[in-house]
């Protein structure tokens, strides 16, 4: 482990040579002896503790490169076997702890008692409360090792990543036009000193910029869109109303009556025109005002928003440029069914609602009352992504996850086997669960979330009755589960906590999201026709 520690510089002291002390365990008629190291590990397990710990020691697996110069690939390799060293090490403190537990029982034993006068059994323990300090000191020594480890192998992994890039970019350059490799080398170093960036979301959040509203926005289902309803919606901070005209074509107007400013949802739709509830002022799907009963008719008109239905969906365009021709698809991929479709109004802001959709590392932490119920914790989670992009998939994980601009999350699940998924993509499973989530900024503080799942298997399950209500009620334990971390997110950054304060790998993802999203609101004007998330130098932020 000397190489492993010099060639990584990790804070791993090397073995000791293979001197051994026995500790002999007592109970009742048998003798059991366990043979412990001078770093603590367990050498012969014949306690029953032991079946629990016993996973093979890496060592024996570390390749002798003492004095050889390793390249990125081979100190990769070195620092996933320092991973597998740290774990063990790590168990067999854990059982060093448990062993002497055992012997404090054995010592305060009654029977024991009998026979050892008080002097005695006092000086046993504090032998053993001496033993037990020093157990839990490596404990904790092992677990800053861990997270060393860990985050090194992270380091180490960016290198690789970086490195097979840089090979590719300097293969297709010296096919186009060679470079004398001083100049390379000249250009690689300017490169390396250049300050990585970093992200800042802290502090009360500010009015939304201009140029995020420049896109469609999904804002209702079509199934909840009668002829004769209206749905109210608020976006950007302003309050619009949603209806069909009668043509059965949907419009969005301002919700305030140009007469008194009354909010025009309290009052209804009569021919495909909205009538405010205060003076029966009647206005169509383009804002125009077609009624003015009791008085003179005068020419007026409330704000309208472009407004189109497509693929279930009411999408409305915000912005002041003028909309695309284009609407993104959001229907579920070929072979699945949509099975519910819920709406839901959330009171924390939209980002940081799609940081924590974007992220599934924390649900073993987070959904164990739900979905993520038995998970087991792995020892790494990884977002594999293109070179750029901003979809990838989870790894150990079988999700699929892509964030589609501007504020929408798309997501297939493998879930052949709940909960014991690891290291099976979601090809290899046979069933799957679709999710869309559409997040739309209704305030700096309010989220209008939109759910839609789909199944590619059980069709039956559309036509049990209540189903919907079931899907809803399961819908919000996930989120309540999520909603009271966030919403102390929320709270904390306000008060001028950076809730992006130090990103680590797995996170790479919602990095690459508020990348986007910060060079938007910038005003990039190649945004919408070649998205600045597509290269390289987008994604230059330290990842941890």
């Amino acid at each position: 482990m000397s190489t492993i520690a010099a060639a990584l510089s990790l804070p791993i002291s090397s073995c000791r040579s293979s001197k051994f002390y026995t500790k002999r365990v007592v109970k009742g008629r048998f003798r059991v002896f366990a043979i412990i190291g001078d770093e603590g590990g367990l050498e012969d397990r014949k306690n029953p503790w032991a079946t629990l710990f016993d996973v093979e020691d890496p060592r024996t697996k570390v390749p002798q490169c003492k004095g050889k110069f390793l390249d990125v690939n081979q100190a990769l390799e070195v620092a996933r076997l320092d991973i597998q060293y740290c774990d063990w090490k790590a168990r067999q403190d854990v059982l060093s702890i448990m062993l002497l537990h055992e012997k404090v029982v054995e010592v305060l034993n009654p029977l024991a008692r009998e026979y050892k006068s008080v002097g005695t059994l006092m000086k046993d323990l504090a032998e053993l409360q001496e033993d037990l300090a020093q157990a839990h000191k490596q404990v904790h020594i092992s677990e800053a090792r861990v997270s060393t480890a860990l985050d090194k192998l992270a380091y180490m992994e960016t290198l690789v990543n970086d490195k097979l890039l840089q090979d590719r970019n300097t293969t297709e350059s010296n096919l186009l036009s060679p470079i004398p490799s001083t100049l390379t080398e000249s250009l690689d170093t300017a490169k390396n000193r250049q300050p990585r960036r970093s992200l800042n979301v802290s502090g009360p959040v500010q009015s939304y910029d201009a140029h995020l509203k420049n896109f469609w926005f999904p804002v209702a289902f079509s199934e909840d869109l009668k002829d004769d309803a209206m749905i109210p919606i608020d976006c950007f901070e302003e309050p619009w109303v949603i209806f069909r005209g009668k043509d059965g074509k949907p419009g969005c107007v301002q919700n305030t009556c140009a007469h008194r400013a009354c909010p025009l949802h309290l009052g209804s739709v009569n021919e495909g025109r909205i009538q405010c509830p205060y003076h029966g002022w009647e206005y169509s799907t383009d804002g125009k005002c077609k009624k003015m009963p009791s008085t003179k008719f005068l020419n007026v008109k409330i704000k309208a928003l472009p407004c189109f239905e497509q693929d279930g969906m009411i999408w409305i365009w915000p912005g002041s440029d003028p909309p695309t021709a284009n609407l993104p698809s959001l229907l579920p991929p070929s072979g699945f069914q949509i099975h519910a479709e819920i709406v839901m109004e959330l009171p924390v802001e939209h980002g940081l609602l799609l940081d924590n959709l974007l992220d599934l590392a924390h649900a073993p932490f987070t959904h164990t009352s739900t979905f993520a119920k038995g998970w087991s914790v792995p020892s790494l989670v990884k977002f594999l992504t293109p070179e750029s992009g901003l979809q990838g998939y989870w790894d150990p994980y079988p999700i699929d996850m892509e964030f589609r601009p501007p504020c929408m999350v798309l997501s297939t699940i493998g879930i052949s086997k709940p909960g014991k998924l690891e290291g099976q993509s979601t090809r290899e499973c046979s069933t799957h669960l679709h999710q869309l989530h559409v997040c739309l900024p209704s305030s700096r503080n309010k989220t209008r979330l939109l759910y839609r799942m789909s199944l590619d298997f059980a069709p039956i399950l559309k036509h049990v009755p209540f189903m919907q209500y079931l899907w809803r009620h399961f819908a919000e334990q996930v989120l309540n589960e999520d909603l009271r971390l966030v919403l102390g997110q929320q709270e904390r950054m306000i008060n001028g906590a950076n809730v992006w304060n130090c990103p680590v790998s797995y996170d790479k993802l919602g990095v690459r999201y508020r990348l986007w999203r910060d060079t938007i609101e910038r005003g990039s004007n190649s945004v919408l026709a070649r998205p600045r998330y597509y290269q390289p130098e987008f994604l230059d932020i330290e990842l941890r």
